[in-house]
């Protein structure tokens, strides 16, 4: 059985997000962070009775944050806070990322920097046990004040209203959800309604399993990237330790390796290695792979680091701190995380649009050394992989438009109170398609090389790839006459998505 994910003053690790979002795995408050929120809330319930207004303890929000609002008001306001918030439209967020979103607010609740009581924190992580997912609307955040129309979703859905789905995936009531896992809907008070929605929970979320799916769609890049290398008659000498050491790039180095380790022993690339080769150097998309995934895992890493320093902050606006100061502040602006989404769309695009090139090679009977016109069985009777590469070529050409950075078209609101945002959430949503399409991609390269390679018989590839071509024909069939492609490639995507490749 899983361990569960302790919550704390400590950081939660990528892998703490993962396991929650996407594997269920099960949260637990610490003793420390018990300590922390205690601690935190008797300075907010002190400054609660306080002649001078605090922000969001005693005043409204926003550009409304002038009003002082009396103590016989103040429950209501935080209600009415998360109602008016939970202002989403469009279809609903995936259910991994709303569990990571309500995960990461979590954290923040439990570093005592917001204020919140802990029966209000136990809520939410009761909630996250129970398998209630909050129906959450692709629009609505601009990434500053965080995530405030996503988290409001979350929030309004703690307080027993809104819709939600529960542990079978069933859309029904909040009230009814709750009642049903034991959980008594949250009444909110001072502070409470600003500090479940004001953070960058969701891109952050978005970030973290974005990187965690780039790592594995990398992996196979470099592995499709040799299958194409190979399939083409091309050479792994390019590959070569003391070449790559010239240009020392980390992620250069790594992919080389792989892809130099995937065609070790290849009866293929044996075949052409003699005086007899007339070819001088590969084109750029055989030869060249290493350096664009090797910038691609580049970039990755320094969205590791960011994500990682988001893991350990706790966002919020007014934050409590250590002495019961309350201050404003602008840690809740999403530009270091929107930064680094816009950033990984870049090389998602690129890295997809590399391996359509290597496809598209592999189909041209000029350039692929012997193979059938488009793979065909027949040429003329039968297509081959003729649309499969369209196909390809349609979702790299939406993935460039994807790579637009969604971070420098800023839109003032709350009547220029947020007059600079970051637009995260919306960087975010676009980097989940990219990364989507780049599977695609992939999946196409995949059982074209792998065709391919069935086609140099009786030649046999290198045992790595073998076993690649092997593992894919569990699912799809090898070469023969033209057949509905459609299923193959979602298959092969199937095969990439559960990491058995």
């Amino acid at each position: 059985m899983q361990q569960p994910v302790q919550l704390g003053p400590k950081p939660l690790t990528r892998a703490d997000v993962h396991a929650v979002a996407r594997e269920g795995a099960r949260v637990e408050l610490t003793d420390a962070a018990r300590e922390a929120v205690t601690t935190a809330r008797a300075h907010i319930d002190r400054l609660a009775t306080a002649d001078r207004p605090t922000y969001g303890v005693s005043t409204g929000f926003g550009a409304l944050a002038v009003r002082h609002i009396p103590p016989e008001s103040r429950a209501a306001l935080q209600q009415a806070l998360v109602r008016s918030h939970a202002a989403g439209a469009g279809p609903e967020v995936e259910r991994e990322v709303v569990r990571a979103l309500v995960l990461l607010r979590l954290k923040t609740l439990a570093s005592g920097h917001t204020g919140v009581r802990l029966g209000t924190a136990e809520a939410m992580a009761a909630m996250l046990n129970a398998g209630i997912t909050p129906v959450v609307r692709e629009f609505g955040s601009l990434g500053c004040s965080g995530d405030l129309a996503p988290l409001s979703a979350a929030a309004l859905a703690l307080t027993g209203e809104g819709e939600v789905r529960d542990a079978e995936d069933r859309l029904v009531p909040a009230s009814q959800a709750l009642a049903a896992a034991g959980i008594e809907p949250v009444r909110l008070a001072e502070k409470e309604g600003l500090a479940l929605i004001n953070g960058t929970d969701g891109m952050l979320g978005m970030l973290v399993l974005a990187i965690a799916d780039l790592h594995r769609l990398l992996d196979v890049a470099d592995l499709t990237a040799a299958m194409s290398v190979e399939a083409l008659l091309g050479t792994d000498r390019a590959f070569a330790a003391d070449l790559q050491a010239l240009r020392p790039h980390p992620g250069q180095g790594h992919s080389a390796r792989r892809m130099a380790a995937f065609l070790a022993g290849s009866e293929i690339v044996a075949s052409h290695r003699g005086p007899d080769c007339t070819r001088v150097q590969d084109a750029y998309s055989l030869r060249c792979s290493p350096q664009v995934h090797g910038a691609a895992r580049d970039t990755v890493a320094h969205a590791e680091t960011v994500a990682d320093r988001e893991l350990a902050a706790a966002v919020d606006n007014p934050v409590v701190l250590a002495d019961g100061r309350v201050e404003s502040n602008g840690n809740f602006h999403g530009a270091p995380i929107a930064y680094v989404l816009d950033f990984l769309a870049i090389p998602t695009a690129d890295v997809a649009s590399i391996a359509e090139r290597r496809t598209d090679r592999m189909l041209d009977v000029h350039r692929s050394h012997g193979l059938p016109p488009f793979l065909a069985h027949d040429p003329g009777v039968d297509s081959g992989h003729m649309i499969a590469q369209y196909t390809q070529a349609a979702i790299v050409s939406e993935l460039k438009r994807l790579a637009v950075p969604a971070s420098v078209d800023s839109i003032p609101s709350s009547a220029m109170q947020e007059d600079h945002v970051s637009m995260g959430w919306s960087a975010a949503r676009k980097l989940r398609r990219a990364v989507d399409g780049l599977r695609t991609v992939l999946a196409v390269e995949l059982v074209t090389a792998a065709r391919a390679l069935d086609l140099r018989h009786p030649l046999k590839p290198a045992p790595a790839t073998a076993a690649a071509v092997a593992k894919l024909r569990e699912v799809v069939p090898g070469p023969g006459p033209d057949r509905h492609l459609a299923p193959e490639i979602a298959a092969a995507e199937e095969l990439i998505r559960s990491g058995a490749l």
